[in-house]
């Protein structure tokens, strides 16, 4: 795989984030008024947001007493989360920081109560940096801890559809996508129980995605 293509796609986010800053529009995500709901029945308060791109889903957990750290590797897509942080007047609740989740992760051993991510995992991430973030998501998470993410699956209708970078990774429109099937998620279980995995549909396409929930175990 030519990880020089998988790197280029920092700089297609960072050019899509500063000519469209409200790309995915201002209304919380589907999956992130789910995530709420989960976290607040677990009881938790503070959460890593990993891939926070805009900030829709940031705001809204902020909005509903969740203290977010707020991760993304685009610098315009933290500075949109900044200003709505402050219009919202939410600085108490929202930390923010340019970061690659393919690095380690800057949170102490089970110090995090949960983990929320937003299609990050069918971005331009090899399985091998899926396995490595997904060992330092467990590194991080508190004995009980959560983690939330979604994935477009294979039913999707842009799977196998553009160019193909390697199995299961296409691009379209300049952005690459890593579709998962329930198998794939099933290889990202190690530490973890599953609580839930279950489909959902969104956009005007739609996308179709996996909405995945595991629990830290041990």
């Amino acid at each position: 795989m030519d990880t020089k293509i998988l790197n280029q796609q920092s700089q297609h986010w960072e050019s899509n984030f500063s000519s469209k800053p409200e790309m995915f529009g201002l209304d919380p995500s589907i999956s992130a008024i789910k995530a709420l709901k989960i976290f607040k029945s677990e009881k938790i308060n503070r959460i890593v947001e990993l891939g926070a791109g805009l900030g829709r889903d940031t705001i809204y957990f902020a909005k509903n007493s969740i203290h977010v750290e707020a991760l993304d590797y685009s610098q315009s897509g933290i500075r949109n989360i900044n200003q709505k942080v402050k219009q919202n007047n939410l600085s108490s609740l929202v930390n923010t920081k340019i970061f690659d989740v393919r690095k380690t992760l800057p949170f102490e051993d089970n110090s995090i109560e949960g983990v929320y991510s937003h299609m990050l995992y069918c971005m331009a991430l090899t399985m091998s940096d899926l396995e490595s973030l997904n060992k330092e998501i467990h590194r991080i998470l508190k004995p009980g801890g959560i983690n939330i993410y979604t994935v477009r699956h294979t039913n999707d209708g842009d799977f196998k559809k553009g160019v193909q970078i390697v199995e299961d990774m296409y691009e379209n429109d300049g952005f690459i996508v890593h579709f998962f099937s329930k198998n794939k998620i099933n290889t990202l279980m190690n530490g973890f129980v599953n609580l839930e995995t279950t489909n959902f549909e969104e956009g005007s396409f739609p996308r179709k995605l996996f909405f995945v929930c595991n629990k830290k175990n041990r």
